[in-house]
């Protein structure tokens, strides 16, 4: 298995990933690892990109999920299958308001909480973007992508529809 799961903040990719990794054994990457340098700054694209390669090749098998197109992008030779899950705004902003802590992004709930307006604002732009993180640079990068991809637009029915 060597997925790559691209959607915007709060479409499902972390759960979607933990679910097949629990059938599956597979390193996961959530691209929020590589693509930040210490705080709120992007470090460079090539940067990222070399990490997330280094991530493929200690994995046989393995799991990246974001929203980065531009990272995501040159990875995308590497796998077997492209998952682009879009939901909707609607559902995202939701899932973002029932986001369980994330220890490995925020040093608290508090601190977690004390940012959820921001990502609100952001999540809702979704549709509007055209940068990387916006639907119309995932909706032309999977369209691109000739392999094995599937677009899923219900939560309810994210891990059925990768089992077939």
């Amino acid at each position: 298995m060597k997925v790559i799961l691209l959607g915007n903040a709060g479409a499902g990719k972390s759960s979607l990933a933990r679910q097949l990794i629990g059938k599956q054994t597979a390193g996961r990457l959530s691209l929020d690892e590589v693509a930040f340098q210490g705080g709120a700054e992007r470090r460079p694209l090539d940067d990222s990109v070399a990490a997330a390669r280094q991530f493929i090749a200690r994995h046989s098998d393995w799991i990246i999920e974001g929203c980065y197109a531009d990272i995501i992008e040159p990875l995308l030779t590497d796998c077997d299958m492209l998952i682009f899950l879009n939901p909707g705004v609607a559902i995202c902003v939701e899932h973002c308001r029932r986001r369980p802590w994330e220890p490995e992004k925020f040093n608290s709930p508090e601190e977690q909480d004390a940012n959820l307006a921001n990502l609100i604002a952001w999540v809702t732009t979704y549709s509007s973007r055209d940068d990387e993180y916006g639907l119309q640079r995932h909706r032309a990068l999977f369209n691109r992508f000739n392999g094995r991809k599937l677009e899923l637009t219900d939560p309810r029915h994210y891990a059925t529809a990768v089992a077939s």
